[in-house]
């Protein structure tokens, strides 16, 4: 009978046995992985990654990692390219072949075939003595003692290892290419991920209001102000210029501490030197800044002359953080 217990320690086993093949990889860090990330480095053609079965879904992976962080990759599923698509591979191209065994008769039919244009073959194989490891230029080992699964049979710890494989050289490449967040930006320009790379301030205030009073204005004006653009605050503008900003608090605790206001004006009630931020910074900037100084409004500024106030709410609703 499976109990609670059972389970839990089965996917600990699991999760264990997995971990321990990925810290064996750290021994297979050789020459051959170093001359195979050169060749990658050093190719103008691009990463052609190839496999079958469920080694062929870790080629696709890694394919897309290495297009997202600036490796020009594509996938060639490997019983297709003996039937036309062969034809995708170009002559500067570099080409990783996956197979844990490194003998499958697809794989028999496919390494002759991968070499014979003169193209670098990287072989990516649990078997040092196979056809696919002999054929190849380089090998990357993610040999494995077992699979977690129960029968040594179900592609586990081995797929695991290849994606880890994958990814320090995707990881050793984007070093090489001195990939930086801007070019990251550039291929992931949708979602949370996107806009927290690409979005400016600036962004953020072309359809919000501009609050801003006079230093002289009455406390009437400044309530109404605020109360109208509804953002929690003002600005004090002179000459164009942030000198200070007046938030609702600020109203509250006036009211909580006089009994009249009538002779009082803007700048005898606000806050000098308030938190600004440039019109061109990065939105997530200004949420870190938010965050330090537990603020919810920052005042945007372009050249020192007043743009706007940049709210904590309209960064939630972008889904940013």
């Amino acid at each position: 009978m499976i109990t609670n217990e059972n389970i839990m320690a089965l996917a600990k086993k699991t999760i264990v046995s997995e971990s321990e093949s990925i810290a064996k990889l750290t021994d297979f860090i050789d020459a051959s992985f170093v001359a195979a990330t050169q060749s990658i480095y050093n190719s103008k053609g691009r990463v052609v990654v190839t496999g079958i079965g469920k080694s062929a879904i870790i080629a696709q992976k890694m394919v897309a990692t290495f297009n997202s962080t600036g490796t020009p990759a594509l996938f060639l599923h490997a019983s297709e390219a003996i039937h036309g698509d062969l034809g995708m591979i170009q002559d500067d191209d570099v080409i990783i072949c996956i197979s844990k065994s490194g003998n499958s008769p697809e794989i028999k039919v496919l390494v002759p075939l991968l070499t014979r244009f003169g193209n670098t073959l990287i072989a990516m194989t649990g078997n040092m003595t196979s056809f696919l490891a002999k054929g190849a230029h380089f090998v990357l080992n993610t040999t494995v003692v077992s699979e977690s699964c129960p029968m040594n049979l179900a592609p586990t710890n081995s797929t695991t290892a290849q994606l880890v494989m994958g990814d320090a050289l995707a990881i050793c490449l984007m070093e090489m290419n001195d990939f930086k967040p801007e070019d990251f930006a550039k291929y992931h320009p949708g979602g949370a991920l996107g806009k927290k790379l690409l979005l400016r301030v600036i962004d953020m205030l072309e359809n919000s209001l501009k609050p801003m009073v006079a230093p002289d204005a009455p406390i009437k004006k400044v309530i109404f102000e605020i109360s109208e653009k509804r953002l929690g605050v003002t600005a004090v503008v002179e000459n164009e210029k942030v000198i200070g900003i007046i938030t609702d608090g600020d109203i509250r605790r006036m009211l909580n501490d006089r009994d009249t206001f009538m002779d009082l004006t803007a700048k005898d009630i606000m806050t000098k030197n308030p938190k600004l931020i440039a019109s061109d910074a990065m939105v997530i900037d200004a949420f870190n800044i938010m965050e330090d100084f537990s603020i919810t409004q920052l005042v945007v500024v372009d050249n020192g002359n007043y743009k706007g106030v940049l709210h904590l709410h309209d960064i939630l609703k972008e889904g940013i953080v």
